[in-house]
Formats: C-alpha cells, structure tokens, sequence
C-alpha cells in the first residue's frame, strides 16, 4: 500500500514538474513569435519611411528639372546680380519653382543682417530684397558664415565649379561631415548629383551621403 502511494506521489511529482517546463517552452516560444512580430513591424515601418524619402527625393527632382528648363540665369550670374544689388557675402542661392519662379539668394551683409534677394531667372533682374528676421543665427551659424568669408572660394565660384556636373540648382554652406564645405545640387538629364566644394582649393567632389546617378 506504502509502495503504491509512493509510485503515485513520485508520478504526480514528475508530471507537475513536465507541466510546468512545457508551461515554460510554451511562454519562451510565444515571446520569441512576439519579438519576430515586433521586429517585422518595426522593419516594414523603416522600408515604408524610406519609400516615402525615395518618392520624395524623385518628386523634388522633378521639380529642379522643371525649374531649370525656364531659367537662362546660371546660379553664379544670380549670386553676381544678388551681390551687385546687395553687397555682402552671399552663404546660399536657390532656385526656387514653389510659386515665386525666381532665384533666391541669401546675403549677409558686413553688421551681420541677412537678405534675400530674389533674382528672375529668366533675365537676371532683381525683383527684390527682404530683410531675413526669422532666421536668428545660433554658435554654428556663425561659425560657418565666418568661415566662408574669407574663403579662398566664395559662393559663386563655388557654382561655377559644381556647373561642370549638370545644372546647379541650389548651392550653400555644408558641415555635415566635421569640415565646412560648399556644397551644390545638380541635375543633368534625368539624373541628379550633391556635391561638395571645398573652401580652399574649389575641389568638387561627390557627397558622400549622395546615392544619386550622376557622376
């Protein structure tokens, strides 16, 4: 009788003990299918995010081809006429096809004001100057605009080297990666470059973050 209740007590015993490492595998598996989901969610969100950048880029691209087909102003001939009409230092100079259909160049001018003129880009007229109050400079801002001016390359030679690449269609101030730079945007054909002038030498080279086609 003794014999009988220890087998029962021992089986008990070990069927609990089963019981519960299949109640453990079964939670490991349905954290792990948990997990997998989250990553697979989480991946179909950044493919979905960069999609929405690559149609983003193709529409803007676009839209610099547009632009450019009504312009016969060259962005150097728009950052000469800005400086003739507003002397400073010009830091950037954008064709700008959102509705004003003209050349925006931004100048700074000796006690630190900024201007945007806007050139025509079919005849190099100046159609105006404003004040830029909205865009306080901070630490990095300066930085940048102290060193392009007295930058053996200045922004109109800049484009005029980035030119030798397509169309420019924007040029600025760049320090993403650690070292002001110059840097452009083209189009030529149905491609489009970014491409970096250095201050010193007026070197192009191709952005690195660019996975753009032309070279």
């Amino acid at each position: 009788m003794k014999r009988n209740i220890v087998i029962a007590t021992l089986t008990a015993a070990a069927l609990a003990t089963g019981g519960t490492v299949a109640a453990f595998a079964a939670g490991d598996d349905e954290a792990t299918a948990t997990q997998r989901q989250t990553s697979t969610s989480a991946q179909a969100a950044t493919d979905r995010d960069d999609a929405d950048d690559a149609a983003d880029d193709r529409d803007d691209d676009a839209e610099d081809r547009t632009a450019v087909r009504g312009a016969d102003v060259t962005a150097a001939e728009a950052i000469a006429a800005a400086l003739k009409h507003t002397p400073g230092t010009a830091v950037s100079a954008d064709l700008d096809d959102d509705g004003a259909d003209a050349w925006k160049v931004s100048v700074v001018k000796g006690d630190g004001t900024e201007y945007d003129v806007r050139i025509a880009p079919d005849s190099g007229k100046v159609l105006g100057a404003q004040r830029d109050t909205d865009d306080d400079q901070d630490g990095d801002d300066r930085a940048e605009f102290a060193a392009v001016k007295g930058a053996k390359t200045d922004a109109r030679e800049a484009a005029l080297a980035a030119a030798h690449k397509g169309t420019v269609t924007e040029v600025g101030i760049d320090d993403d990666h650690g070292t002001v730079a110059w840097s452009a945007e083209t189009v030529k054909g149905t491609g489009h470059g970014e491409w970096n002038i250095a201050l010193d030498t007026g070197k192009v080279t191709q952005d690195r973050d660019d996975d753009g086609d032309d070279a």
